[in-house]
């Protein structure tokens, strides 16, 4: 009898330790204007906050007041490339991206497409010149051409013990008058500081 009651304790005992051990993922759906700070790398909310006040500052610049009221029209721009100098791997194509939505959202400026995405349309282009008809056909060579280029970087600063860093990112941007390489405006963020304190206990 004995040996009986040590086994059923000791498979109750299994099942609460396998249940406990479930290998199942918990997901959990947030609105994407949480923050969320997982590693300490940069991230989404990086990229909005910085997006939204470097975006805000250019298009209220001096550059494409001056610009406006000279000609009767927003300057067209284009987004150009946004390197990444930092110490860790970042898509600065997501925030090119962000960039390019805040200045067309904006209402102060006209855009273009990128570099990247002109072959396509392009391509397109030509070949409405064999199959499409001829009154809906887009005419070659009619393309807007950019006023502005918009191009950065992003870059970091680390500072760090043995178990505490600071990360600081700096993300500049600069206005560049494509026709004659003037600078017209720069700006600069470095809002983004994250102190990580590691926990002493590794898995």
């Amino acid at each position: 009898m004995k040996g009986i009651k040590f086994v059923y304790v000791l498979l109750v005992a299994c099942v609460f330790l396998c249940a406990g051990c479930s290998t199942t993922d918990k997901i959990e759906r947030v609105s994407p204007d949480t923050v969320v700070d997982l590693s300490g790398y940069w991230n989404d909310t990086d990229v909005r906050i910085v997006a939204d006040s470097l975006i805000n500052d250019c298009v209220n610049s001096a550059a494409i007041r001056n610009y406006t009221a000279t000609n009767g029209k927003p300057p067209v721009v284009i987004v150009g490339n946004f390197r990444n100098d930092s110490d860790e791997h970042i898509d600065t194509s997501i925030l090119t991206k962000k960039f390019e939505a805040a200045l067309i959202n904006s209402g102060k400026v006209d855009f273009v497409a990128s570099s990247s995405e002109r072959g396509e349309i392009r391509q397109e282009r030509e070949e409405q010149q064999e199959w499409a008809s001829e009154d809906t056909a887009k005419r070659l060579a009619n393309e807007t051409g950019a006023d502005f280029m918009l191009i950065g970087s992003v870059k970091t600063m680390v500072d760090r013990n043995a178990k505490q860093s600071t990360r600081t990112y700096w993300v500049y941007a600069e206005l560049i008058d494509i026709e004659s390489n003037r600078k017209l405006w720069m700006g600069d963020n470095s809002e983004i500081k994250k102190i990580i304190t590691r926990s002493s206990v590794r898995m």
